[in-house]
């Protein structure tokens, strides 16, 4: 069965435009229109949360920001959309119409992603502020020795959690660069300056990226405690061969390789959720999926665990992509698993594809039902108070239904979504029936029309409002209505 609370993620990707927008340069209009159809897609296929990348390249898919406008969205560092509209605060609003959340994805250091210096705005931070930054195989990436690199990364951040109505931070795998042969990365000189009394440079620089992983995590919660921080490491820590902590599996590593010590973050408590990018397949001998999850799963200390899925190599020449049935063995193993919470994909457009129908079998199989996301208590554990006078009327399409806000919580908190429960005659009014979901949606509108009824039906309905964690009320009074007329589906 479909639980009735589960992530389902979709990374929508901006950098050299994989996702969204197509191309650079499309008109505001063309821009929004595919947003919405990709939207769409996902809202069919169950979706509920989306990785909206936001800061590809220390530039900007949002208009209050003191970085200049991404070239990914207008073709051209600096300039803004035209007319002009604010990328982010549309995906928002969008999103939340459809029942889903939004999580800020930042990509803290990189600055440049190749070394086409013609393309860099004069105000871009790698031209204002040169000594920031170190250059690894062309291109530049914020030195993160730097304390006042960590602060500047801190308030960019805090910037958009202050100003947008974002559901969650998020951070993907790139910390320290990846090795690339015949590359040197310059930063002994820094290490010398700001060692902190470490005597290891590797050791140090991990304690860099510690530092604004706990830094990034405090910050978040003590602007807006409801907003959700998440990080998608590499999907292996460390092997066993290296560590008899580390996983049986014998890949590249996050903790030696990029500096990131993924384990410590979720052990310190300084991330909501872990999101490991577990791109392999069960028969991949360096690193099975399963054993992975497993892993994971065992290293999660009491905070969320999405597994990242790499759905962009379904139908790819990887002869385990080839079986459609991969992704969906992937799904129902994560859920066998009471520590795994959810999954988020590998690329929106890997999905919207629909390869080997993967996108049909989400829509009419694992993700038929609507899910609201997990909840998170140690961010908050109190419910809203339930709506009220619930009320409807048969329309000329189907239901309408309109009902009051629920009175502020005990914290003086409003509700902020709402779920629409519909039960047939005879039926129990049960909440945990997944089926009953007719709508979720965040937002403070106060009614919903069901276009979806049948002639001769008795139905009942009832509302539960949730908070902004996605707790949920106490169901208000129920409504119940015989409906006479005939309506076509729409």
């Amino acid at each position: 069965m479909s639980p009735k609370r589960e992530f389902r993620g979709v990374w929508v990707a901006t950098v050299v435009n994989i996702d969204w927008p197509s191309k650079p340069g499309l008109s505001t209009q063309e821009q929004k229109d595919e947003l919405i159809a990709i939207l769409n897609k996902h809202q069919e296929e169950g979706i509920n949360a989306v990785m909206f990348q936001i800061r590809p390249a220390t530039d900007a898919f949002y208009a209050i920001s003191n970085e200049p406008w991404s070239r990914y969205l207008t073709g051209k560092q600096g300039q803004a959309p035209y007319p002009f509209y604010d990328p982010l605060q549309f995906a928002i609003e969008e999103c939340h119409k459809r029942g889903m959340e939004l999580h800020a994805w930042f990509n803290p250091y990189r600055a440049t992603f190749d070394a086409r210096e013609e393309t860099i705005a004069a105000n871009h931070i790698t031209r204002t502020k040169p000594e920031w930054f170190l250059k690894y195989d062309g291109k530049k990436l914020f030195n993160p020795g730097l304390p006042e690199v960590r602060e500047y990364i801190n308030q960019v951040i805090l910037n958009v959690v202050d100003h947008y109505d974002i559901d969650g931070v998020h951070f993907d795998d790139y910390f320290y660069p990846y090795a690339v042969k015949g590359q040197y990365l310059d930063d002994y000189a820094t290490f010398k300056q700001h060692s902190r009394g470490f005597a290891d440079i590797k050791d140090w620089r991990r304690d860099n990226v510690d530092l604004l992983i706990k830094a990034i995590n405090d910050s978040v919660h003590a602007h807006k405690s409801y907003v959700k921080f998440g990080v998608s490491p590499f999907g292996i820590w460390k092997n066993r061969s290296q560590d008899i902590l580390g996983s049986n599996t014998a890949g590249g590593d996050s903790f030696y390789g990029i500096y990131a010590d993924s384990r410590k973050w979720v052990q310190e408590g300084w991330v909501d959720y872990i999101n490991p990018q577990i791109y392999w397949a069960f028969e991949t001998r360096a690193a099975p999926y399963a054993n992975l999850v497993d892993w994971w799963s065992e290293n999660t200390y009491g905070r969320h665990l999405y597994i990242g899925h790499g759905a962009y190599k379904i139908n790819s020449a990887d002869y385990n992509w080839r079986n459609a049935k991969q992704l969906g063995r992937q799904i129902t193993y994560n859920r066998a698993n009471p520590r795994v919470q959810g999954s988020v994909f590998f690329s929106s457009k890997s999905l919207t594809r629909n390869p080997l129908g993967i996108s049909d079998t989400l829509s009419r199989h694992y993700y038929k039902y609507p899910a609201l996301p997990p909840l998170m208590l140690w961010l908050d554990s109190v419910a809203p108070n339930p709506p009220k006078n619930l009320l409807g009327i048969e329309s000329e399409s189907g239901v309408l239904l309109s009902w009051k806000l629920p009175s502020p919580d005990h914290q003086n908190e409003k509700a902020y979504g709402f779920v629409v429960y519909r039960f047939e005659e005879g039926e129990e009014l049960d909440l945990g029936k997944v089926s009953a979901i007719k709508n979720i949606y965040y937002g403070d509108i106060t009614s919903w029309e069901d276009t979806k009824v049948e002639k001769g039906k008795v139905y009942t309905y009832v509302v539960t409002a949730l908070d902004r964690v996605k707790n949920e009320s106490e169901p208000g009074l129920p409504f119940k209505i015989k409906i006479k007329k005939g309506h076509s589906p729409l």
